[in-house]
């Protein structure tokens, strides 16, 4: 996709503009610099940093960097992460380095169960000059990949003015965070004319980047579509499994503040007409689980929690999964599954990883995060679309009681999810191409 706007006219008065925002921003960071260790160690106390790896975050290597060509991929958390592994498998058969870095534990955490000999992970590098200055005088990546939708200024005119080659891969922009670039149209303009290649997700979002600026955007497909299954441990999936036996059971996931309440309304709707009825929630954010377990009990409920290693027993109401990383394995115990952030103004998770898992879908109207998809498994009767929390009750009787659309829709589901949708081969192929070039573009701020 181009544009054909004239990438002349107007370019040396926006960048004018744009170097002075870009430079006052490099101001702003570099006066921050010495309250960054104090917020490092407050994230620290929170659970949100690694105690062991915190140098990482100042730009200060704790491996090596190997031999050979390197491609660096930056991806802010879980879901870009897992997205890029089968990118990561590729590139690695094409005799190529791998880093990967990421900004939470979480993703650190998985990445180091799920990276393939010859990628390593970091966590990255806090976007202040100096740390963003170590950082790639260490690595020296010959190839700098971003993943969706973060854009740290520093770190991206410090790997454009060494004469890497930058690359943004399953770009998603959302129309929140477009109207937010809209205010400052020659900063995102400037920085996006530093990467060689922007490749969107999806249509929707290829033509918002080009709304801020940018003047080619390809359209692969969205990578999420190609990855694997999640996994599970086989050993606690049959403890769980024989725990819960017969008993009806359906999954709200990745709830946010509010959806716990649609979950348990729901559960006390149907318990009556649904003997043994087990509802499983998965909080987005697991820190929250003593507060969401306080509020259930107040309720009258019996909870227990995955985190507490907790039993399911018969009395057991609500199973609440407060863990990290371990979604593939309930995705597995059951095949109903509300996508939460879609009853909030959050704009929805990932409705494949459900979907692979052979989950029939429910969803509530807010899904801006990946709107194309919800529309395919809707369109393709996978998913109900509930209007708000007073309908989710309904959707979830209609599958219990219904195990023939029940199939039917998980089975829909899982085929729309299983497709290949050749996104990975063709990032790839434009990644294999983008090495063999020098960075083009940009501006110096």
């Amino acid at each position: 996709m181009t544009t054909g706007k004239d990438m002349t006219t107007g370019r040396s008065h926006r960048s004018e503009s744009a170097g002075l925002g870009l430079a006052a921003y490099r101001l702003a960071t570099r006066a921050l610099g010495p309250a960054l260790p104090l917020l490092l160690a407050l994230r620290m106390r929170r659970g949100k940093e690694d105690a062991s790896r915190l140098t990482e975050r100042c730009g200060i290597p704790s491996l090596d960097r190997p031999d050979g060509k390197l491609v660096w991929i930056h991806a802010a958390s879980v879901g870009e992460s897992l997205s890029v592994l089968p990118l990561i498998d590729r590139l690695i058969a094409a005799n190529l380095h791998v880093l990967i870095t990421t900004g939470t534990v979480t993703s650190a955490h998985l990445m180091g169960e799920r990276l393939p000999e010859g990628a390593i992970h970091q966590f990255a590098a806090l976007d202040h000059p100096d740390y963003a200055a170590r950082f790639l005088d260490h690595w020296k990546p010959d190839l700098a990949v971003w993943v969706e939708s973060e854009f740290w200024p520093n770190l991206i005119v410090a790997t454009h003015e060494r004469g890497i080659p930058l690359a943004l891969i399953n770009a998603r922009i959302t129309q929140r965070s477009f109207e937010g670039w809209q205010r400052f149209p020659r900063f995102i303009a400037n920085l996006l004319d530093r990467f060689s290649l922007l490749l969107a997700q999806d249509e929707a979002s290829a033509r918002r980047l080009e709304g801020l600026g940018a003047h080619t955007v390809g359209i692969p497909g969205n990578l999420k579509h190609d990855a694997a299954p999640l996994t599970a441990d086989e050993k606690e999936l049959a403890a769980l499994r024989a725990a819960i036996d017969a008993r009806p059971i359906w999954i709200a996931t990745n709830t946010h503040e509010g959806e716990e309440k649609a979950a348990a309304d729901a559960h006390q709707a149907l318990a009556a007409s649904h003997p043994g009825l087990l509802t499983l929630i998965v909080p987005r954010h697991p820190a929250r689980g003593t507060a969401i377990a306080a509020e259930l009990k107040k309720r009258g409920f019996n909870v227990a929690r995955r985190s507490l290693g907790e039993a399911i027993s018969l009395a057991t109401d609500i199973y609440l999964a407060d863990t990290l990383g371990e979604l593939g394995l309930f995705y597995r115990l059951a095949d109903i599954a509300f996508i939460g952030g879609t009853l909030t103004n959050t704009g929805g998770h990932n409705p494949f990883e459900p979907a692979r898992l052979h989950s029939a879908l429910i969803a509530g109207p807010s899904d801006f995060n990946f709107s194309e998809s919800y529309a395919s498994f809707e369109k393709a009767d996978a998913l109900i679309r509930i209007e708000d929390a007073s309908t989710l009750a309904k959707a979830v009787a209609r599958l219990l009681d219904d195990a023939t659309e029940r199939t039917r829709r998980s089975d829909a589901a899982e085929i729309i999810a299983s497709t290949s949708s050749g996104a990975t081969d063709r990032t790839v192929s434009a990644l294999r191409a983008l090495l063999k070039t020098p960075a083009t573009g940009g501006s110096d701020a």
